[in-house]
């Protein structure tokens, strides 16, 4: 009989997998939109809606998804919702308009909400000194961003975009039944009918609930609209066709994912105070060099005007991302480590009110991404906005965390709060 040590990783180690397929499926538009949108002549906002639209319906269903799994286990509905994906997911290769593919894309969307199932369904299977770790390796499967903007352009041109869907729904298929088989179910996670829904929602009252949202809805839903968005603006910024843009872009998806077990760890051992206002601050400078334009200006000198050309080389732009993409990373573990220390025994309906948040993040911004450039015709004002969303929170953090710590203990400076 396996251990209980053998099961919580079994357990870890599938839903990572089986979190980076739906991963892979739900960020598949940043790919497949592109030659989408020019078969369909689409303007920069329709573009927008059309790779956010799965992210809404992962977005909305995350909390009755959080609260399914408190009350029936982590195993069973995470194996439902992949089922459930299969078919819509090969339909979108049968789409010819653009009606089509967002009516599709809502019930693919659905793939998004295996986050709140699985990070409820992980931490509950270690001690409170590992959950931060655990929760972290599990949100590595973000990596599926990178893996689509790796494998899907080669399919697009090998054998056309209506191939991915068809490709990714068997490969869903797959990962559902592996997924079963090698995971296991502990009746001591499942709090039944001995929980009703009012107090299960009870807890949306709490103002710190809505704080984290906010955190998350930056780190979580700020990676998933530039994941969506990055391949496009390769492309446009510096001409760069489908398969080099996309991989270009992969430099900021596979570190957003990857070093989220980083920032697991960095958080049970610092705490998640201390490394999210750190990763709100790098956030906010990294957003700050990105936001300028390219730019041209001719001054008037004695001996006549003198032109610069300011703009950021395209190597110097991917540095930034993907440093952008390691603060995100370890963000969206420091933010879920703050959830298993203020509410462990509901981890589930917690985890869906941030991820909703987050998520809803990672479909409204790609839409604004589009209207920003169709209004100013300025592809950096997505990093404009973002600049001005981490502010926001970083005031927050500073007002209701920091302020608070230093009147505690008067006689601690501000980085010794910090520490």
């Amino acid at each position: 009989m396996a251990s209980q040590q053998y099961k919580a990783w079994s357990v870890v180690i599938m839903s990572t997998l089986a979190f980076t397929v739906c991963f892979m499926i739900w960020m598949m538009f940043a790919v497949i939109g592109i030659p989408i949108k020019k078969q369909l002549d689409l303007n920069e906002t329709q573009f927008g809606l059309l790779v956010a639209m799965p992210v809404l319906t992962g977005s909305l269903i995350r909390l009755p998804l959080g609260m399914w799994t408190d009350k029936f286990g982590g195993r069973i509905v995470f194996f439902v919702l992949m089922l459930s994906t299969v078919i819509p997911i090969y339909f979108i290769s049968w789409c010819t308009e653009y009606w089509h593919f967002l009516v599709t894309s809502l019930f693919v969307g659905v793939a998004g909400g295996s986050f709140t199932v699985g990070i409820a369904y992980c931490a509950r299977w270690f001690p409170k000194n590992q959950q931060g770790l655990s929760m972290g390796i599990f949100g590595a499967g973000n990596t599926g961003a990178a893996v689509t903007k790796l494998v899907a352009p080669i399919i697009v041109i090998g054998y056309g975009w209506t191939m991915v869907p068809q490709v990714y729904s068997v490969l869903m298929l797959v990962t559902a039944i592996a997924f079963w088989f090698f995971t296991y179910t502990d009746e001591t996670h499942v709090v039944g009918k001995s929980v009703t829904i009012g107090e299960q929602l009870a807890t949306l009252k709490d103002p710190k609930v809505w704080k984290y949202s906010q955190y998350y809805s930056i780190v979580f839903g700020g990676y998933v609209a530039m994941a969506l968005w990055m391949t496009k603006y390769y492309i446009g910024e510096y001409g760069f066709d489908i398969k080099t843009a996309a991989f270009l872009a992969a430099a900021f998806s596979i570190p957003g994912g990857v070093l989220r077990a980083v920032g697991g760890y960095f958080s049970d051992r610092f705490g998640a105070h201390t490394i999210t206002w750190w990763v709100m601050l790098i956030s906010m400078v990294c957003l700050f060099l990105l936001s300028f334009p390219h730019a041209e200006f001719t001054i008037k000198t004695v001996t006549g005007p003198v032109t610069f050309n300011l703009g950021m080389d395209v190597t110097i732009f991917t540095i930034i991302m993907f440093t952008l993409g390691i603060a995100f990373a370890i963000g969206k573990a420091s933010v879920f480590k703050y959830i298993s220390d203020d509410y462990p025994h509901n981890i589930g309906v917690i985890s869906g009110v941030v991820g909703l948040a987050g998520g809803m993040g990672g479909f409204l911004l790609p839409i604004m991404f589009g209207a920003l450039v169709d209004i100013t015709g300025i592809r950096s004002s997505c990093f404009m906005l973002m600049f001005g969303i981490v502010w926001v929170s970083l005031m927050w953090m500073y007002w209701t965390e920091v302020r608070t710590l230093d009147k505690t203990s008067p006689k601690r400076s501000l980085a010794d709060s910090l520490e």
